[in-house]
């Protein structure tokens, strides 16, 4: 349990700072700011896909191929992939936001700011993903502590300081950059370029296809709920705001179960037990910030009970069939695990384009429904044992 919440607690920091962010931005400089995090909310599944291949399926290769050598390498081909893909958008900014219904001249500036944050924070997870992978948390947290407080600090003292948004951006972003060069430096040693990226993407192609499905889900998703007006842009940003941090923390339950898998040393009863503990604390943290949030939106009751209803029974459920899911494609078989999860994926796909304000939350529960009863099928098909250690080999 103490490596699950460490672990999370890196992640934590990744995700609400920049809801802290986008909260103060939107007191101190413009009101309309807040709603940057729904705008580019998309991209970070981008960013996210690229750690699955670069990150996490090369440190898993460091370890099952015997090539140490991934671990750099997927550094560099990862930041080289980020910077080319985000760029893209960086440059296209204005036809971004016309696509996704917003004001171009209101969320520019701070859209761009937005992406070029994700890439630093693509560096950071790039190099904390070795420091799981070597056991070493504590190293982990205490970089990633600082990474997220000179990214908060230098943001806000320069919105108090002026209300210049360029200003604001360029500076936050050389302050952050300065400090994630000088920490990658003495994280990632250098070696030289090898890596199987068919055995990196193989390690993490459920997870990795599933980034690039949500992609398109919250992509079109979005456009089609924020077609349906205020009422219902308010919704889903103010139950995105409150919930996404708790996604993005409970991904610590499949990398810790990707660790323990790879090193055999996994025992499935101990590792629901602490995620169970987890996921409560999420679900509980949910209604604080909730309440806490609730007066700065005012946001219609019924949609967002709707919304957030359907996120954390997802959530609830989440450890029972990701778990599974990470046995399934690391001891069994990696292609039925991601056919699993692509269909799962297909099916949420198919449901953005449903013509209501409450279509990703559909496919969210069509999802899961989905999830739950395929990756039990398959354990119990094949007999799988899911208590994987040295001693049951």
């Amino acid at each position: 349990m103490n490596r699950l919440l460490r672990i999370s607690f890196d992640t934590l920091l990744t995700s609400v700072t920049p809801i802290l962010g986008w909260f103060l931005l939107g007191i101190l400089v413009d009101k309309n700011l807040i709603n940057i995090f729904s705008l580019i909310y998309p991209m970070q599944f981008v960013i996210s896909a690229i750690k699955s291949i670069f990150g996490t399926g090369a440190n898993i290769s460091a370890i099952r191929d015997k090539n140490k050598e991934s671990i750099f390498s997927g550094v560099v081909l990862g930041s080289v992939f980020g910077m080319i893909i985000l760029g893209i958008i960086v440059l296209n900014m204005d036809k971004y936001i016309a696509f996704m219904n917003m004001d171009i001249e209101t969320y520019k500036t701070f859209a761009m700011y937005g992406l070029i944050q994700m890439f630093l924070q693509l560096l950071l997870n790039l190099s904390l993903c070795k420091l799981y992978y070597e056991n070493d948390n504590k190293r982990a947290n205490k970089y990633s502590f600082c990474f997220n407080l000179i990214n908060f600090s230098s943001l806000i003292i320069m919105s108090i300081i002026t209300k210049e948004q360029i200003v604001i951006a360029s500076i936050s972003i050389i302050i952050t950059t300065i400090f994630t060069i000088v920490m990658m430096t003495r994280l990632v040693q250098k070696t030289k370029l090898k890596i199987n990226l068919i055995n990196c993407i193989k390690y993490d192609s459920v997870y990795l296809f599933a980034e690039i499905s949500m992609f398109i889900i919250y992509l079109f998703g979005f456009k089609n709920s924020f077609n349906f007006g205020e009422k219902y842009i308010l919704a889903t940003s103010f139950a995105t705001l409150i919930t996404d941090t708790q996604w993005d923390i409970s991904s610590a339950i499949k990398t810790v179960a990707q660790i323990d898998i790879a090193k055999r040393l996994f025992s499935y009863k101990e590792h629901m037990k602490n995620s169970r503990k987890l996921i409560y604390l999420l679900i509980i943290s949910t209604f604080i910030m909730g309440l806490i949030l609730y007066p700065s939106y005012k946001v219609d009751i019924t949609a967002t009970l709707l919304i957030v209803g359907i996120e954390l029974i997802s959530l609830y459920m989440y450890p029972t069939y990701i778990t599974k899911l990470t046995c399934i494609q690391l001891e069994y078989s990696a292609i039925k695990a991601t056919i699993s999860k692509q269909i799962a994926n297909i099916l949420r796909v198919c449901c953005s384009f449903i013509p209501s304000p409450f279509c990703t939350s559909i496919g969210l529960a069509i999802s899961v429904i989905y999830q739950l009863v395929s990756t039990q099928c398959i354990i119990q098909k094949n007999k799988l044992n899911l208590e994987i250690s040295q001693k049951n080999l």
